[in-house]
């Protein structure tokens, strides 16, 4: 981190490694920090879940090891009403939003900020794994033109989820580990003393926790039973409600048993197996199992929400999976507008490895319209999911992006959704097997 002038810089304080080694380096650094701790969950905070009391704890102890202030702020009203409520929105219309991405960029980075800058803070400081890049601009109206770069460390970029801060918001905020490896973080954390140096890093929905997701969104949304087709139009079982479900998803369907015959073979609860007892996500990012042919794991590849039908097929690499386009809208670009047109490296998921995708702007300068991005072979996009984001990058430089409304599968939109004959009347057979019995009383 380069030296600077002493400012005062409120940091974020979660509980976590990442965020005390932060607050550490700048008050190593000569600079005046004050931690803030964010509440934005209360409906069951005393669960075994959401651990916000718990966190607090673990700031305070590290702001006490630190040497700094701590004050515990409420953003939970906030929270609802600017994340929550998208978030919920969203798995009604059976899209699978990233409330990560929205939380930023509405709560760290608009309500935790427009609260530090009333403290009277230069600027603002989390333990995201990112960085910021000052660039001299007489354009611009401080002379300066800011960018976001990738965390130094690969296994734990976080600007993919940073993808919607704007120019007045990066001018403000500092990524103290963004330059740092996570070994090298935890390694300063242990050195220092602080009490949370080995604390195992949070991987549940921001601010949420951990908790089993079905469950939780169960209590907010209605839900639907409904079948669940193979591409021959098979019913292979049925779903619990589309909302609790996303493309690309394999554990949790329990179909993990059933072999795939041909379009005229028989296919139903019979074949079921349990689930198949792959990673708790749901979704494997992009992976390929090692298992083949028969043993191939099952896959969402589309909610069908006319029919209430969930679509799933067989196999990592099946043409379902295979996106050669995407449509996004609702765009932030970090530069105040959108790049011109052509190749950049394309992000459709967390901790994907950037993908070459030509970029198109829609509409008036990507505006409202969005934008698409085409994909040649051999870089098709797996599994794109609507509500999630497609961010663009410029080698290390994060450009921006948008939450994608739909993807081109040639394959699956060109096959029309079959739906299961209804079975046949049983009257006449009841009525047969109780002739049949008076017939043995007889």
């Amino acid at each position: 981190m380069n030296a600077t002038a002493r400012q005062r810089i409120v940091v974020g304080l979660s509980g976590g490694v990442d965020s005390a080694v932060s607050a550490w380096l700048l008050k190593r650094a000569g600079h005046e920090v004050v931690g803030i701790f964010m509440k934005n969950w209360e409906d069951d905070d005393d669960s075994d879940y959401c651990s916000s009391n718990v966190d607090f704890v673990d700031a305070a102890a590290v702001a006490d090891v630190i040497g700094i202030e701590l004050e515990h702020v409420n953003f939970a009203a906030d929270y609802k009403d600017r994340v929550f409520a998208e978030f919920l929105r969203e798995y009604e219309a059976g899209r699978t939003p990233n409330p990560d991405v929205l939380c930023n960029a509405e709560i760290k980075f608009k309500a935790f900020l427009d609260h530090a800058l009333r403290l009277g803070a230069d600027k603002i400081a989390t333990g995201h794994y990112a960085r910021v890049r000052a660039l001299a601009d007489a354009s611009c109206p401080a002379g300066e033109r800011f960018e976001l770069l990738k965390g130094l460390d690969p296994a734990k970029d976080q600007s993919y989820f940073l993808h919607r801060l704007t120019q007045a918001q990066l001018a403000r905020t500092l990524f103290p580990v963004g330059a740092l490896k996570k070994t090298e973080v935890r390694a300063l954390a242990e050195q220092i003393g602080l009490p949370n140096a080995k604390k195992k890093d949070s991987t549940g929905i921001c601010f949420i926790g951990e908790r089993p997701f079905r469950e939780f969104l169960s209590r907010y949304l209605s839900h639907e039973p409904g079948p669940m087709l193979d591409e021959h139009g098979r019913e292979l079982g049925r779903h619990v409600g589309l909302s609790f479900y996303t493309i690309g998803q394999r554990q949790g369907l329990g179909i993990g048993g059933i072999r795939p015959r041909g379009p005229a073979g028989p296919a139903g609860p019979a074949g079921l197996a349990g689930h198949d007892g792959e990673s708790s996500d749901g979704r494997d990012g992009g992976k390929a199992p090692a298992r083949t042919g028969l043993h191939e794991p099952w896959y969402v590849a589309a909610k069908d929400l006319a029919h209430n039908a969930l679509r799933v097929v067989q196999g990592h690499q099946h043409p379902w999976l295979q996106s050669t386009a995407l449509e996004a809208s609702d765009c932030c670009w970090v530069a105040g507008h959108p790049p011109a047109a052509g190749q950049y490296g394309v992000k459709t998921r967390y901790r994907q490895a950037d993908s070459p995708g030509t970029l198109r702007l829609l509409g008036h300068d990507g505006g409202p319209a969005g934008f698409a991005l085409n994909f040649a072979p051999p870089h098709l996009q797996w599994a794109v999911t609507p509500g999630q984001s497609a961010v663009l990058y410029d080698g290390e430089v994060c450009l921006g992006g948008g939450v994608i409304e739909r993807a081109a599968v040639p394959v699956l939109d060109a096959t029309p959704l079959r739906l299961p004959a209804p079975p046949p009347p049983r009257r006449r057979a009841v009525a047969n097997t109780r002739r049949a019995s008076r017939r043995f009383v007889a």
